[in-house]
């Protein structure tokens, strides 16, 4: 990934709140360890919580690694906007919601079973102004956790309230 377009210092925690539509205990992500244009990599240690949000019966499903891989595509979208939605420092987080995940593989059984930080990787693989597909992977050291690709709707709330087109690609399985 290339430095080109990084800050004197990548993105943390308080930066990531500030520019995804989550906050408080569901924004998972720690911070950014690299990004370019198509690519980002960020990490996280939330996943060790013990009131981590998306726990169910104290244990964190491996499923919720989708998250993790679109707060970090969220991420990604506002770096390439310039920091916001719509390039200022002033706007309102890029409001988009998962059309749809696929091929998605699951190597293990849980997330919070892993005392190391994950690393959340995407890439983005096509897209144009409303619609964004990536592929990602989770993983903890070395150990790919889970992977799969995501199609995210942008500029949600337009589409919800019908006030903008809602397409998107058709990708194959």
């Amino acid at each position: 990934m290339s430095s080109a377009r990084l800050p004197t210092l990548l993105p943390d925690h308080a930066w990531i709140a500030a520019h995804i539509p989550h906050s408080g205990a569901m924004c998972l992500l720690d911070g950014v360890e690299a990004w370019d244009d198509t690519r980002i990599r960020c990490t996280a240690t939330s996943h060790r919580d013990p009131h981590n949000p998306l726990r169910s019966r104290g244990r964190l499903a491996s499923a919720c690694g989708i998250e993790y891989a679109a707060q970090a595509m969220a991420v990604h979208g506002a770096l390439v906007d310039g920091g916001r939605g719509d390039g200022s420092n002033d706007a309102q987080p890029r409001v988009g919601f998962l059309a749809s995940v696929r091929g998605v593989e699951a190597h293990v059984a849980r997330l919070d079973t892993f005392a190391a930080p994950l690393t959340i990787e995407a890439e983005r693989l096509s897209g144009d102004g409303t619609s964004v597909l990536y592929a990602f992977t989770v993983r903890c050291g070395a150990q790919a956790l889970l992977s799969g690709r995501a199609a995210v709707m942008l500029d949600a709330s337009a589409r919800l309230t019908g006030s903008g087109p809602a397409t998107i690609k058709e990708e194959s399985p």
